[in-house]
């Protein structure tokens, strides 16, 4: 776990009391510790410093580079750590619950992403889970079966040897489960990623998570400079936003 330093705001300690109201330790230590996939109440983030203190593109700290090694990095010549950067955010899903969520992303993408999830949970936009693949042991199709969102996984594109964009962090990936990624082959068989999703690849139906052109997800990733997925003429990949010419 990410250990934070920072000193609560307006508290001397995880006891302390506002307006008579006496605040949980546990409620507290779970947002200085950061436990990405845990919920939180407004109380618990006032306590802590407000929402805007919960989003933040830091350098990536010694206890979450010691949980990415072996799984989503793999020593390499191309990336390192002082290329990439962990990111802090709240996010809303459909229980209408404020969740803790933790991502990591490329330097040079970190302070959009940050901005554009933080117009997500303004907007209170679901998003179901967000913690990193490092849980799944960076197994794509684990993670992806369980509707997480994420970015960095040092991994090749599936199907093919080449590098994926996820490999530079430069890459995020949004309610996987339900914006599946699919490839339609010559011999009439369709590969599905993750291949739980077989429904969700109709995109006429309704369901939620559903991300598509008219959705805020799209719209703020587009115009950031972001390229969907869904939009790609050989495969379709729905949950799938990269950053254009990287």
């Amino acid at each position: 776990m990410w250990i934070l330093t920072a000193v609560l705001v307006g508290c001397q300690s995880t006891n302390a009391t506002t307006n008579g109201d006496q605040q949980p330790a546990a409620t507290v230590q779970t947002l200085q510790q950061w436990q990405a996939g845990q919920t939180v109440s407004m109380s618990d983030i006032k306590f802590y410093g407000g929402v805007e203190k919960c989003f933040a593109a830091e350098p990536i700290p010694d206890g979450v580079w010691q949980r990415m090694q072996g799984k989503t990095y793999k020593k390499n010549p191309y990336i390192g750590r002082d290329d990439l950067r962990h990111i802090r955010v709240l996010h809303w899903d459909y229980d209408k619950k404020i969740h803790i969520g933790e991502m990591v992303v490329n330097k040079l993408i970190a302070d959009v992403v940050v901005r554009i999830f933080r117009q997500l949970y303004d907007a209170k936009y679901p998003i179901q889970r967000m913690v990193l693949p490092d849980v799944y042991d960076a197994d794509d199709e684990t993670q992806m079966r369980a509707n997480n969102t994420s970015s960095f996984c040092y991994r090749v594109v599936a199907g093919s040897t080449k590098l994926s964009k996820h490999a530079r962090g430069l890459a995020i990936d949004v309610n996987t489960l339900y914006n599946p990624y699919y490839k339609d082959r010559k011999d009439g068989t369709r590969f599905i990623q993750p291949a739980t999703a077989a429904k969700y690849c109709d995109r006429t139906g309704v369901f939620p998570y559903k991300i598509d052109r008219n959705d805020l997800c799209f719209r703020l990733f587009t115009e950031a400079g972001f390229e969907w997925g869904g939009d790609w003429q050989s495969c379709k990949d729905f949950q799938h936003f990269e950053l254009k010419g990287e």
